[in-house]
């Protein structure tokens, strides 16, 4: 395989199992501590409203709802999750893919909360890190421990993929 391609589809595995681990962690909270996970179907409409011009909403979760709403919010969730791999892998290289530690992945996992609080809160009318919301305490500790999720799961896929290639 070239020197390109395995890490390209090391990334999109991990940014795969990197959502998916941010998912159960979700569905732990909601399991565990009745803590309401974030509706990803409000990502679909908010995707699903802009080829209209609508980028922004005052709140989203009273805009009419939209044909394929939820789909469309799934498969921006892991595309996005896969967008976060490629650019966590193209930052530390290959060397951390053969060898991967965990604080790299949290840290990155850390940082990416940045797009919920700066891109889509405002743009969904919950103000910048949640500051519109009833209790944006709350929302945000849910979105950091969402992102640190998404940032443990990085390096867990991480070695996994390096014991399967080991393993052959």
């Amino acid at each position: 395989m070239n020197t390109l391609a395995l890490p390209l589809i090391s990334a999109i595995l991990m940014g795969l199992g990197a959502t998916l681990t941010f998912d159960l962690w979700a569905l732990f909270l909601k399991r565990a501590f009745k803590i309401t996970p974030s509706n990803i179907c409000l990502v679909g409409r908010w995707l699903r409203y802009m080829p209209e011009g609508t980028f922004t909403h005052s709140n989203i979760g009273s805009a009419p709802p939209k044909r394929a709403e939820c789909t469309v919010g799934w498969i921006a969730h892991y595309m996005i999750g896969i967008t976060f791999a490629l650019v966590f892998v193209a930052l530390v290289g290959n060397n951390w893919l053969q060898h991967p530690t965990l604080i790299p992945a949290i840290v990155f996992g850390v940082v990416t909360v940045l797009a919920p609080f700066a891109i889509m809160q405002p743009s969904f009318g919950l103000g910048f890190a949640a500051s519109k919301m009833s209790n944006p305490t709350q929302a945000r500790v849910r979105s950091l421990m969402n992102h640190t999720a998404f940032g443990i799961g990085l390096y867990l896929f991480a070695l996994l993929l390096n014991w399967l290639l080991t393993v052959n």
